[in-house]
């Protein structure tokens, strides 16, 4: 119920707070720009690491939904504050101007300070002002609800219709307050509304290669990784790569920096001999290479969905380091990306990476790191620095971003074998067909192994073509007959000889271990 003038500018307030962030949203999109990212930004940097891993652990992707919420709703929260003044302010001078005006210069100032763009500041200002202007009224606005039958007849000069000072008129009685000022609310959440439907996240990856030869070299790898892969009949299990579109992504903030190719430079520094520094176009200058990479979160449940692979257009990294550290005395380095994340690697596993500028066949996406990211072969996906701006060499170990919040931070990822709903198809004639990915990194996957008892008896699949690039997932196919309810347990062996291990562990704090199993029939 909305009884008094200030409870009355309070609900005002928040609804002024809310159109605010969606005002930003509508003029901005998800960018750095928008109002709700240095808060949001400011809680993933300040949250303590146990919090953090435990959020993970608990939450998985829903971690992200709670701290972006945070984020608007604290946003929210202060340009409803500065409203809220506002209209208080105009409680004294009893003029619906200085509501709109205050409210207004109020939220722009916060928008400004908050994202340094004054311009873009005028989509959080401009609904604040329209919410507080509309929605004001004076504290004399308020009447009696309803006239007492002792009452004499109304005089229609003064209580059918009052005037406020600054010459507007203001309607007579408390339900006449109640419906205005609800009115208001509601048009400021039918904003919210629409601004969230009427904006949407822009396309990534639509862009080709800029040099022919290049994106002719990546249509070729990604034919012949087509050509290796399994049939299967799914048509919803990925094939060999995966669309760009449904590659996993994962960052530490909701917001992606906003780099454009001719803006970008790498820096190499630390105890080297020579500081350098390298742009976009010498970096494309310089020996091109199309590399089929599969990226695993180490954040994934065992059989989680985090798990993709694409082909990858860049450069080489180790030619790069040779020529800051001709000698090699430094052991490690720590790279660094435009959002602020930071990882460590020994130099001699950071030499065999890989400076990435595009993604099947397409320019690198801004939710993969555009305009540059590195890609480690063999590491889990967390360790891949994206939109890379400096490498920073060293002679003594540090710990990187994951590693200060208590994970093992850049080891090598784990064998895994995946087997997902889709992956499950009863076929025409009764039997069932079992399909799935497999990944051990560099040491490449040999054999996966299906067993339809639980685990008392083992079957290998069919597994898709090896290909040169050791660094790959495989695909694998199984098909059984049934006869009632099947216990599916499916692992993988790597390379090397070695069983993918069936001691169940979760994520934290080096990545998901255990078998695969699903309940089939």
């Amino acid at each position: 119920m909305i009884n008094g003038p200030k409870r009355r500018d309070a609900l005002l307030a928040a609804a002024a707070g809310a159109a605010a962030v969606a005002g930003s949203y509508l003029a901005t999109g998800w960018t750095p720009s928008f109002v709700v990212r240095p808060v949001d930004q400011a809680i993933v940097n300040l949250t303590p690491g146990p919090v953090v891993t435990f959020a993970i652990a608990t939450f998985g992707d829903a971690g992200h939904l709670i701290h972006i919420g945070m984020a608007v709703a604290a946003v929210a929260g202060l340009f409803g504050a500065v409203a809220f003044a506002g209209l208080r302010v105009a409680a004294r001078t009893e003029r619906r101007a200085t509501a709109a005006a205050a409210a207004g210069g109020g939220a722009w100032l916060l928008a400004a300070a908050l994202t340094g763009v004054s311009i873009g500041a005028l989509g959080a200002a401009l609904p604040a002002a329209a919410v507080a202007g509309v929605g004001w009224l004076p504290p004399s606005a308020d009447g009696p609800a309803s006239p007492s039958p002792s009452d004499s007849a109304p005089d229609d000069a003064s209580d059918r219709e009052r005037i406020a000072a600054d010459g507007s008129r203001l309607p007579a009685g408390v339900d006449a307050v109640r419906r205005r000022t609800l009115g208001v609310v509601a048009g400021a959440l039918g904003f919210v509304v629409a601004a969230a439907g009427g904006r949407r996240l822009s396309a990534a990856g639509d862009d080709p290669l800029p040099d022919a030869p290049r994106s002719e070299g990546a249509a070729v790898r990604l034919q012949e990784l087509d050509a290796a892969g399994l049939a299967f009949e799914s048509d919803d299990l990925h094939d060999m790569v995966s669309p760009i579109g449904e590659f996993y992504n994962v960052d530490i903030a909701e917001f992606d920096p906003e780099v454009t190719a001719a803006e970008w430079s790498l820096t190499f520094t630390g105890e080297t001999e020579t500081d350098r520094t390298v742009t976009f176009d010498e970096l494309v200058d310089r020996p091109v290479e199309h590399r089929a990479i599969t990226l695993r979160c180490v954040g994934e449940d065992l059989n989680g969905r985090k798990l993709d692979n694409a082909v990858w257009t860049g450069t080489p990294i180790r030619p790069l380091i040779e020529s800051v550290d001709p000698q090699g005395e430094c052991d490690c380095a720590m790279l660094r990306g435009e959002d602020g994340y930071y990882v460590q690697f020994p130099v001699d596993v950071l030499a065999e990476g890989f400076l990435a500028w595009g993604m099947n066949g397409k320019e690198l996406p801004s939710g993969h790191g555009h305009p540059v990211r590195v890609l480690i072969p063999g590491h889990w996906g967390e360790t891949n620095v994206k939109w890379l701006s400096e490498i920073e060499l060293l002679s003594v170990e540090d710990d990187g971003y994951w590693e200060e919040r208590g994970w093992e931070g850049t080891g090598e990822v784990k064998t895994v074998a995946k087997l997902w709903d889709e992956g499950i198809t009863e076929l025409g004639d009764g039997r069932v067909e079992l399909a799935g990915h497999a990944y051990a990194g560099t040491r490449g996957v040999e054999r996966v192994e299906v067993s339809t008892d639980g685990g008392d008896s083992w079957t290998d699949a069919a597994l898709s073509d090896a290909l040169p690039d050791a660094d790959v997932w495989r695909q694998w196919r199984h098909v059984f007959e049934p006869d009632g309810e099947h216990e599916v347990v499916v692992r993988a062996t790597d390379g090397t000889g070695t069983l993918q291990s069936g001691e169940e562990s979760g994520s934290v704090p080096s990545g998901a271990s255990g078998w695969v199993r699903r309940t089939v029939g």
